[in-house]
């Protein structure tokens, strides 16, 4: 028993996204709901000002956050079986894989957002199609910065093995008390404002308030969003693609361990 325990602190011991891990969700946590929460304590109607709109908040995060799963957890399935280097014997490029990631992403953010949509109209009377054509909007901007997302982490595992693959969860939530998603940008500290406005999601749950709230479409946030996707995206594939290549040059895509 002893030998094991001793096994098990040299795995925590080389592997700083294991060490991290520790303290991250609990800090997260506070960090998130203590903005929200001084929020509404100077805000007590924010509720009442529109019908769902923390339910919406909710909805539209989980796309970002089932984008970006999509994407790593998938590749970390091929890494698990170990299959990843028996697929790159076949005439199949990276840029490839990443593409068909893309697209069972989609398909699984469908599946799995659009049952909780359903409940959230069956429960809670909330149709949150009722946005209109601008919902696909918010969609397109959320999963394609979760994609952005998963591409890096799947860089960084690729870079440090299956070690840091927490990173997939850990990733997604570190932008969470930045992004706006329950509460206005002008809640955070002028620093971390500095950073929401680099973030595409912010500017989409800034639109999605301004929708629920006033009824009105601001175009600019949207603009600002899609013009910030393309980059991020862009940055995520650059990264994969050099990694990958890495990996492989290195021999790394057969023995990837932690």
């Amino acid at each position: 028993m002893g030998a094991m325990i001793e096994r098990y602190v040299y795995l925590l011991k080389g592997s700083w996204p294991r060490i991290i891990e520790l303290a991250y969700w609990p800090t997260m946590q506070i960090i998130l709901w203590g903005f929200l929460s001084e929020y509404l304590v100077t805000h007590s109607s924010y509720l009442a000002q529109a019908s769902g709109v923390l339910l919406a908040a909710a909805l539209l995060w989980d796309v970002m956050f089932r984008g970006q799963l999509g994407v790593s957890v998938v590749f970390f399935e091929e890494l698990y079986s170990r299959n990843l280097g028996h697929l790159f014997a076949s005439p199949l490029r990276a840029y490839e894989l990443a593409c068909a990631l893309f697209v069972i992403s989609l398909l699984r953010t469908l599946i799995g957002s659009g049952m909780a949509a359903l409940f959230a109209f069956w429960f809670y009377h909330f149709p949150i199609w009722s946005m209109g054509w601008v919902l696909w909007v918010f969609f397109m901007n959320l999963i394609v910065m979760g994609w952005a997302i998963g591409l890096v982490v799947a860089g960084l595992v690729l870079r440090y093995g299956l070690g840091a693959e927490n990173l997939a969860w850990a990733a997604i939530f570190a932008i969470a008390p930045v992004s706006g998603i329950y509460y206005p940008i002008s809640v955070l500290p002028p620093a971390l404002q500095i950073v929401a406005h680099a973030l595409p999601a912010a500017y989409v749950f800034t639109a999605m308030r301004a929708l629920l709230f006033h009824h009105v479409i601001l175009y600019r946030p949207l603009w600002k969003a899609c013009a910030l996707n393309v980059l991020y995206l862009a940055l995520g594939l650059t990264i994969f693609l050099r990694t990958f290549h890495k990996a492989r040059m290195h021999g790394r895509l057969l023995n990837l361990g932690e």
